[in-house]
């Protein structure tokens, strides 16, 4: 038998039989009370072991969590593979007819149907022509080490795109190699590889313009270690870092990045929009990714303010903040307040945002319905990932008019100051006050508030009906509309759940709020109003 595999403390693994459990060695050594050489690993999964590093009151190495530490012996344990051993396990391993017999599917009278795999040779044949290869896959198979760089030029030389998710990847040095090699490549995913904190020694990635480093628990003073390395970086994904900060080496401001058009910071840490402020000055930046942090308010800098951070002597030395920025994406953060959503105004070019999953982008928690904010936001073209064509933005305008004349009437002071684009949006479509009736009958001044809605049964038990369409008064109540609902449709022992379906939204809204007017929640002439039944 072979010796065992030494293995090092910091290094990754993964289990021997389960290439997608993968850890960190934090011990090597006995343990107290059995015999042999043990590796105490701290793996990924919070629970995928049995304790915190310390057994039988002895502590051996600190895990991250209760339940993620475990001792396995040597020969338990992967310590990787090189990159162009994995890429033969990819593309050159040949199925056996066993395994090709065992590919079925059952039909419709539950029997089984083998599977032909049509064309299987010619794929197999182009995949394993290595030269040809442009772009590869090679998740989860515990890539360790990159093998001499010379060898990988002449296996590899026209591969573009390389995905790496989730190996054993943690030496910076062992990337440069892989890119030194790979001269052709333009785009390298990382995720799911947890990559050590000092980058010294890494050579110029001169091609790379797409680095994906989500879940590889890298910092921002890392990032800034990159940059050098990066000259003409385009996209970077930063996702689940645990970042709460963007500290630049030596400014309030992060320089650089000449090139970069993209850059996604979900699902990270952050609540402080000053924080983001660091980085209005990226000149090339179209698209920045900010979904689940936890922002709860943001803001447009002042000129001046930049100006004063950059240290410059004149106007012209810097830019307008974000002065590209045409993608602003804030879902899932606790962004509650109007001033935020009307300081998205003042980006010079924001066509493109979402505020999904934020308090003040739903309706059912106090927040504005769609065409609220259509109207709010002047230049957006999309909203929520769905586009904003001509036609709802007009629409959406006029409601929103009506909507502030009708509660605000008898506080025209609160107007401006409340609802900066009223003004404007009132006189753009031609929209005049409501004269006083002079002796006007009353169902013809009643008439003058009515709005027509179109209702339709969705609920499983309501059996098929009819749409209807019919016109209410303005003030009716959300409850009030569900009694009606009830006799309109001759509901019996059923109590309706009422959803607003509006143009442009992909799931219609919920109307929870029986105290509330169907001004209030966003219905208006023509809208149509969905009912079901509560589950």
């Amino acid at each position: 038998m072979s010796d065992p595999p030494e293995f090092r403390i910091g290094q990754r693994v993964h289990s021997a039989g389960d290439s997608r459990r993968l850890g960190t060695v934090k011990y090597v050594g006995p343990v107290e009370g059995y015999s042999g050489k043990w590796v105490g690993v701290d793996w990924d999964n919070a629970n995928g072991g049995k304790h915190d590093g310390s057994l039988n009151g002895v502590r051996y190495f600190h895990a991250e969590s209760e339940k993620s530490g475990s001792f396995v012996r040597p020969h338990n344990l992967s310590a990787g593979i090189t990159l162009l051993k994995a890429l033969e396990i990819r593309y050159k391993s040949i199925s056996t007819q066993e395994e090709e017999d065992e590919m079925y599917v059952f039909s419709a009278s539950n029997r089984r149907v083998s599977v032909e795999l049509l064309g299987k040779d010619k794929i197999q044949d182009k995949l394993s022509r290595f030269e040809e290869l442009a772009s590869a896959s090679l998740f989860y198979l515990g890539v360790g080490s990159s093998g001499p760089p010379c060898q990988i030029s002449a296996t590899i030389p026209n591969l573009k795109e390389l995905d790496l998710t989730g190996n054993l990847l943690s030496d910076w040095k062992d990337v440069g190699a892989i890119c030194e090699g790979l001269q052709a490549l333009v785009a390298l995913n990382l995720t799911n590889n947890l990559m050590a904190h000092d980058i010294l020694g890494l050579p110029q990635l001169r091609n790379i313009r797409v680095l994906v480093l989500n879940n590889t628990g890298i910092k921002w003073i890392q990032v800034e270690m990159l940059k050098c390395s990066l000259p003409v970086i385009e996209e970077l994904h930063l996702m689940g870092n645990k970042l709460s900060a963007i500290t630049p080496p030596s400014s309030d401001i992060v320089k650089g990045f000449d090139s970069l058009r993209l850059l996604n910071l979900e699902d990270n840490c952050i609540s402080d929009w000053n924080e983001i402020l660091k980085l209005s000055q990226l000149k090339s930046l179209e698209q920045l990714h900010l979904n689940k942090n936890s922002i709860n308010r943001l803001w447009y800098p002042e000129y001046d303010t930049v100006h004063d951070q950059l240290g410059c002597e004149s106007v012209e030395t810097s830019c307008r903040p974000f002065q590209n920025l045409r993608c602003l994406l804030l879902g899932g953060n606790n962004i509650e307040d109007l001033a935020s959503v009307d300081s998205l105004n003042s980006f010079p070019n924001l066509k493109d945002i979402r505020l999904s999953e934020n308090q003040i982008a739903d309706p059912g928690k106090g927040g504005l319905p769609r065409f609220v904010l259509i109207a709010r936001l002047a230049q957006v073209d999309m909203l929520n990932g769905s586009e904003v064509s001509r036609r709802e933005r007009k629409d959406s305008e006029i409601r929103y008019v009506r909507l502030v004349m009708s509660k605000l009437h008898d506080h025209p002071e609160e107007i401006t100051l409340l609802h900066p684009r009223f003004l404007e949006l009132k006189e753009f479509h031609g929209i005049e006050d409501e004269k006083p009736s002079t002796g006007a009958a009353g169902p013809q001044k009643m008439a003058s508030g009515l709005i027509s809605i179109t209702l339709k049964c969705v609920g499983a038990s309501m059996g098929e009906k009819p749409p209807l369409t019919k016109k209410l008064p303005a003030p009716t109540t959300v409850g009030k509309l569900k009694i009606l609902c009830e006799s309109f449709f001759k509901l019996k022992s059923v109590k309706p759940v009422l959803f607003l379906e509006e143009e442009g939204s992909p799931l219609p809204s919920v109307l929870d709020d029986d105290m509330a007017t169907l001004i209030d929640v966003g219905v208006g002439n023509d809208s149509t109003v969905l009912v079901d039944e509560e589950s």
